[in-house]
């Protein structure tokens, strides 16, 4: 996963909304959405007073952190 995607704002946010639907999938999150205005893209994750925004960096590093630590303890498991 060392290797970036992008190469714009656009293509950051879009890495990042991949990442978070595989981070969904992996029951990481609990759930987000996104919000897409016409010259941004926002992240909302839910906490327990409402929600999070994020703007496309913070998401891509907060999917990104998740998704990687989740793949290293699943290298680290003992193989049966």
């Amino acid at each position: 996963m060392s290797k970036h995607n992008f190469h714009d704002g656009l293509t950051l946010a879009e890495e990042a909304e991949k990442l978070g639907k595989r981070a969904l999938d992996l029951g990481l999150i609990s759930s987000f959405s996104l919000h897409l205005f016409p010259d941004c893209w926002q992240f909302s994750l839910p906490n327990g007073q409402g929600a999070e925004l994020l703007t496309p960096e913070e998401a891509y590093l907060r999917f990104k952190k998740l998704v990687e630590q989740f793949e290293q303890s699943a290298k680290d498991l003992p193989k049966t």
